[in-house]
């Protein structure tokens, strides 16, 4: 009898698990033993913002605030000054009239100018408490018509104190170009018994608060004349008188 010899083979058991290894990334990098390496994540390059100190004023920025600040104190301290000035003393415009006209001459010369001689009166008024009105050299008055000047002359320098009246006597002369051409245009104008004539004022004044005199301003006048007659030496009667005064600084 043969013997037959059996080879036994290992069984293989299915359902036994396989030995657990390290999990290898696909792709991934080795070390020359076989062993995976470690690899780290990519970085990202971030942008990093330099935030930068806030600047500090220039010089001539603050030269400026501090010239426009001293400015406006400028202006409150003038306001303040000017309202007490105003609550303590009321000042109120001087007001004048023409009294009275006379033409003392009025006459062609030889050179065809036209020579006019009139006298004026006029009542200057005063109605300040407190304030005192000095008129200065150089003050002028003039009569006009149309856009001739017929003559001019000087106001007297006088003070004129609180609520004071003062009557003026004025003579004015002077001589006009184109006198014949401006004889004609009153004469016909005469013949209407209305004829317009502008009286101008330009005085300069200094005004006295208390026992303080201020600097010099400018009273500017014109009075709108309607007379009825230039015939000279004749008694003048004025139709219409309508003044206006302003202070020019």
């Amino acid at each position: 009898m043969t013997d037959h010899q059996q080879k036994i083979h290992p069984v293989v058991d299915v359902e036994a698990q396989a030995p657990t290894a390290p999990l290898v990334p696909h792709g991934s990098a080795t070390s020359e033993k076989g062993n995976p390496i470690q690899q780290r994540p990519p970085t990202r390059n971030i942008p990093v913002i330099q935030t930068r100190p806030p600047k500090k004023r220039s010089c001539w920025c603050k030269c400026i605030c501090w010239t426009i600040s001293l400015i406006l104190l400028l202006i409150i301290i003038l306001g303040a000054t000017v309202g007490f000035l105003y609550l303590a003393f009321r000042p109120k415009l001087p007001n004048y009239s023409i009294d009275s006209l006379k033409i003392s001459d009025l006459r062609l010369n030889f050179d065809m100018t036209l020579y006019a001689r009139f006298d004026v009166k006029i009542t200057a008024n005063n109605p300040n408490k407190k304030i005192g009105i000095y008129y200065e050299e150089g003050g002028r008055i003039s009569v006009w018509y149309t856009s001739s000047k017929l003559c001019e002359g000087s106001l007297p320098k006088f003070y004129q104190g609180h609520q004071n009246i003062t009557k003026l006597d004025v003579v004015l002369t002077g001589q006009a170009e184109s006198g014949s051409t401006l004889m004609s245009a009153l004469q016909q104008q005469q013949q209407t018994g209305q004829v317009p004539l502008d009286l101008k004022v330009h005085a300069p004044v200094a005004v006295k608060l208390g026992k303080l005199k201020m600097r010099k301003v400018k009273i500017l006048g014109e009075c709108k004349l309607v007379v009825d007659s230039l015939s000279a030496n004749n008694i003048i009667s004025i139709k219409a008188n309508n003044c206006r005064f302003r202070l020019k600084l």
